[in-house]
């Protein structure tokens, strides 16, 4: 009768938990979610390029911001979606998916403050401040997520925000000489005036989480 011989361990496989299994579906809907919300809003921006070119042959980019005059308030609104062609948009669409989608994966609420922010608070600046011309672009709000990021920490003094501050100071901060002057066809005054409003939104939000407690 010869030898037996061992038999190895049936090792079961490895089963998920009711809970880890919920925490990566809704960390998968959050995701399809920020990619919903940035992607719908650079097709619009794109769409609109399109249509300028196609359609009004340039005509929409006078619809911009124009400082100081009333006719140039209504680009406090259009501005954000009218570029002066691709490469404009190229640029504004990278720092909109990185910088943008930052703040959305932290939370969706100060994504949509802070791009109003941007907007109105940032656009309004531009308007006060801008030199005379018209002025186009997302960077306005691109530059008051920026404005956000750098200085959430600052303002809400809790080691998740530091942290997210000090990596967006590491990965972007060179950002900041956008708001140098002397580039010629770059807004610089809309930089900053959209980084402004990036900070202002940044406090206001920490302000009123200490409020609530939360």
């Amino acid at each position: 009768m010869s030898p037996s011989r061992p038999v190895a361990p049936v090792r079961s496989p490895r089963t998920t938990s009711p809970a880890t299994a919920a925490a990566r579906g809704a960390l998968a809907a959050e995701l399809r979610r920020d990619a919903r919300i940035l992607g719908g809003a650079l097709v619009v921006a794109w769409g609109v390029l399109v249509a300028d070119a196609m359609l009004f042959g340039g005509a929409l980019v006078s619809y911009g911001i124009v400082p100081r005059t009333l006719v140039g308030l209504r680009g406090i609104l259009a501005a954000p979606f009218l570029h002066g062609g691709a490469g404009h948009l190229v640029a504004n669409s990278v720092g909109f998916v990185l910088l943008g989608g930052l703040v959305l994966l932290r939370r969706p609420r100060d994504f949509w403050l802070v791009t109003l922010a941007g907007v109105l608070i940032g656009g309004f600046g531009t308007w006060a401040i801008g030199a005379r011309g018209l002025h186009i672009g997302a960077s306005g709000v691109v530059f008051a997520y920026l404005g956000y990021l750098l200085t959430t920490g600052l303002f809400e003094r809790k080691p998740g925000a530091i942290l997210l501050s000090l990596v967006a100071a590491s990965a972007w901060g060179g950002l900041v000489l956008g708001m140098l002057p002397g580039a010629p066809g770059i807004s610089w005054e809309g930089h900053v005036a959209g980084f402004a409003s990036g900070v202002m939104a940044a406090r206001s939000i920490a302000r009123g989480r200490r409020t609530s407690g939360r």
